[in-house]
């Protein structure tokens, strides 16, 4: 159990009161790992360096674990509005709390589409009183709203438009590269991007049949599909001079294309594509393993690992997307396509940071520091003075199995059922509240929106 520890007797100088001391814990920070104790107040952090008789209204003793910046989701589908008994903002936001993350962006996907400024404003209104963690808001691109983007980015809450080049529904899809470049024209901020190819996608259509085994998911929608919508859509970010984010890269191919354009592209890749492999996934999990883009094999897994290695990644994200089973029982390829992911992320890569596959400090630069920089979410991502004073807390030693009941998303799957990991997130901290602590989500919902540059 992570105690609250008692408050330190006075030494006879004046002590300083905050909201929330953390005694013990090693801090990482953006310079490096400090033991030391951190205090905050109104909601900001205000010392690094609390003394030993200094009080506060909480106190967490954080001996033998490690304070980590508060993590961000930024890629998560919470399908609100839209089926509650899939997911919702309530149950998406709990399950982020209780997995460590202290902040999501949420993608506009949902049912009405966020598009428009009457969704955006139900979101805004909405978000407060719903959510347990802070919150961004993805704006969804279509052909009609595009003349108003460059207003609604600017709106309370936007962390970024999305931009769906290929694999979405209805409107929220741009496929064509005039379509794509007069986004591009209307605003300034970084766009997100799903860059698979829509015209290769239905190509390839013909070639496959239902029912065939679910890992023909790689084969259809494969390497060149993904690179080739990456090149089409760097290529426009170059000649507009808006900057673009690929979400989700899973191909070795756009790894290798990027590295030459970092001044215009950024890139995210997933935790399932950091750990999952094709196509002994799909022989073990079937449908569980289908997401877009798929989990690939071998060859674009190392691929993955050596760019978060050189510094070519720039955010890690689960692209949280929950189906219920009756959707996911569906025959290859009409079964729905996605996983969940917002609760397990941070155990997984605690996991690959035991494992040797990246150190600590990388971890917390992927998901906290790089999605802040990204996306331009000021006070966030960093535990130094004046920052939010958001805080996950974990420990590295600790050894559990993900369950399948310990997941909040009504959904009530996780594609890492049964695997064993080495660290947990112990506490979440979001502005100075303890959210969770010991796999116990604590209170009312406190989330607001983050703010954005």
């Amino acid at each position: 159990m992570l105690p609250f520890a008692p408050r330190p007797k006075s030494r006879g100088v004046m002590p300083e009161h905050y909201d929330l001391l953390i005694r013990g814990g090693t801090a990482v920070t953006p310079w490096g790992e400090t033991q030391t104790d951190l205090g905050a107040r109104d909601g900001r952090i205000v010392s690094l360096g609390a003394a030993a008789s200094d009080t506060a209204g909480v106190t967490l003793d954080a001996r033998h674990l490690h304070v980590l910046p508060g993590l961000i989701d930024p890629h998560v589908h919470l399908r609100d509005p839209g089926d509650a008994g899939v997911e919702s903002i309530p149950t998406g936001t709990r399950a982020a709390v209780l997995g460590g993350i202290a902040t999501v962006f949420d993608m506009p996907n949902t049912a009405p589409a966020i598009t428009g400024a009457d969704m955006v404003a139900w979101k805004q209104a909405y978000v407060p009183a719903h959510s347990y963690c802070d919150f961004g808001i993805y704006i969804g691109a279509t052909r009609a709203n595009t003349p108003e983007l460059g207003s609604l980015e600017r709106a309370r809450g936007v962390c970024a438009i999305k931009l769906f080049a290929g694999s979405s529904t209805g409107d929220l899809m741009i496929e064509d590269d005039p379509g794509i470049e007069a986004v591009m024209r209307s605003g300034h901020r970084r766009i997100a991007f799903h860059s698979e190819d829509e015209y290769r996608l239905q190509a390839r259509r013909a070639l496959f049949h239902t029912g065939e085994p679910y890992a023909r998911h790689m084969e259809w929608r494969d390497a060149e599909c993904a690179a080739l919508g990456t090149r089409r859509i760097v290529a426009l970010a170059r000649r507009t001079g808006r900057p673009a984010h690929i979400v989700h890269v899973s191909t070795a191919e756009e790894f290798d294309f990027l590295r030459d354009h970092r001044d215009i592209a950024t890139a995210e890749v997933l935790v399932n594509h950091l750990t999952q492999v094709g196509p002994g996934c799909y022989e073990q999990l079937g449908a569980y393993a289908v997401m877009n883009p798929p989990i690939r094999t071998r060859r674009h897994f190392e691929a993955a690992w050596a760019a978060v290695r050189d510094g070519r990644v720039d955010t890690i994200g689960s692209d949280h997307a929950p189906h219920a089973h009756a959707a996911k029982a569906r025959p290859w390829p009409d079964t729905a396509a996605g996983l969940t992911g917002v609760q397990t992320a941070v155990p997984i890569m605690l996991d690959h940071v035991n494992a040797g596959r990246l150190s600590l400090s990388r971890m917390v630069d992927l998901m906290a520091a790089g999605p802040a920089r990204v996306y331009g979410a000021v006070t966030k991502g960093r535990i130094a003075a004046g920052f939010d004073a958001d805080f996950t807390l974990v420990d590295l030693g600790r050894r559990r199995t993900i369950e399948n009941d310990w997941i909040a998303t009504p959904a009530g799957w996780t594609p890492f059922h049964g695997r064993q990991v080495q660290g947990w997130p112990m506490a979440t901290i979001i502005r100075g509240h303890v959210v969770m602590r010991d796999d116990e989500v604590l209170g009312a919902p406190v989330g607001r929106l983050a703010t954005f540059q």
